[in-house]
């Protein structure tokens, strides 16, 4: 029905609404009867999941921490990026506690920004980047109501994706995963197998999420450095996959990316949408 589709976001989150109203939208979030009244907010739902997630697997927080650390060397190397100061885990596990086990830098930060793509179906010249495969999944609405398995629906939507694109994840080479929080970030990368369970962390301190690495992880920055402006978030991932798949990521440029997969997250682990890109020239 459509020749080419402008997909659009922006939002000025930062300098849009006082700290205050931000705190106030942030803690709206939830069930009415069965969340909302006990005063908790997003970076509290996600808190509560972290607290699981480390339960499970046996990781500990500082595990958290190395994916913070690699978002902002990551973003240290892309002129748009809000936060580029060098960080350690040391820093991310001494930062402000937010939330109990998440502190201030394990968190993303509240963002002006907009990102743009066309989806075309006449491809221009040069390297062509099709959507092979693609899926999506929603699990719960609320936290209180999520599933036993934390990554439930970002597997479900991965297999779909995978699967119409006749792929694996290990044929991904590049990849642009939401990352609101370390553990949003640690639970998506090990339900796609990318790391075994609790072993995000660790795999991101080896290198393995590297610009060199096996799977080059957000090298924007991802929404933890590059910013979080609200509906333009993970845009910002696409924009910066299909840049690094043509080879033009200038100075932030990896190494030959053929194949990548990008996942989507909404609401706390609700709602979720992947899908591969494959360069086809």
């Amino acid at each position: 029905a459509c020749r080419h589709v402008l997909v659009l976001g922006g939002e000025n989150r930062l300098t849009g609404q006082s700290r205050d109203d931000a705190v106030k939208t942030l803690a709206g979030v939830g069930h009415p009867v069965h969340e909302v009244p006990l005063g908790a907010s997003i970076p509290a739902y996600y808190a509560l999941v972290a607290a699981r997630y480390l339960h499970e697997t046996g990781a500990r927080e500082a595990d958290l921490a190395e994916l913070a650390v690699l978002m902002r060397r990551h973003a240290a190397s892309h002129p748009g990026a809000q936060l580029t100061r060098p960080i350690a885990v040391e820093d991310v596990l001494a930062s402000k506690p937010i939330a109990t086990p998440l502190k201030f830098l394990d968190c993303c930060p509240i963002s002006d920004g907009a990102a743009a793509v066309v989806v075309s179906a006449e491809p221009p010249g040069g390297a062509a980047i099709r959507l092979a495969g693609w899926g999506e999944a929603h699990t719960h609405q609320h936290v209180s109501e999520m599933p036993d398995d934390l990554g439930l629906g970002a597997k479900i939507a991965a297999a779909q994706a995978f699967e119409a694109a006749g792929r694996q994840p290990e044929d991904m080479r590049l990849l642009g995963i939401y990352d609101s929080f370390t553990p949003t970030l640690a639970i998506f990368l090990e339900a796609f197998g990318f790391a075994p369970p609790g072993g995000a962390g660790p795999a991101a301190r080896e290198g393995r999420f590297a610009r060199d690495g096996a799977y080059p992880l957000n090298l924007h920055g991802g929404l933890m450095s590059y910013g979080h402006p609200g509906v333009a978030g993970f845009l910002a991932h696409v924009v910066e996959v299909v840049r690094q798949m043509r080879g033009e990521a200038g100075p932030r440029q990896a190494g030959d990316a053929p194949l990548a997969y990008c996942h989507a997250d909404g609401g706390v682990f609700s709602s979720h949408a992947g899908f591969v890109l494959e360069r086809v020239a």
